[in-house]
């Protein structure tokens, strides 16, 4: 098994704004995610986000609690 990981795949990781199912309701996975960021830092977040949406909001609520991307971390979606 490869141990490859996303920088050494270019073009593996796409922005959320040009995901195909970037439109659909974000997952069970995200919303629960989110719901423990926001909790986290005392923020509120729509219960009515889209995936892309989702992952973005994911990725501003762990740098507004001073966390970085964790490699593997599947829950901001793609």
């Amino acid at each position: 098994m490869s141990d490859l990981r996303p920088e050494d795949r270019p073009g593996l990781e796409k922005p959320p704004e040009d995901w195909v199912s970037g439109d659909e309701p974000m997952t069970g996975a995200q919303a629960s995610y989110l719901e423990t960021l926001a909790r986290q830092i005392g923020e509120d977040v729509p219960a009515d986000l889209t995936k892309a949406e989702a992952s973005q909001r994911i990725d501003e609520l762990r740098a507004n609690a001073g966390m970085q991307h964790r490699e593997g971390d599947t829950t901001s979606g793609s």
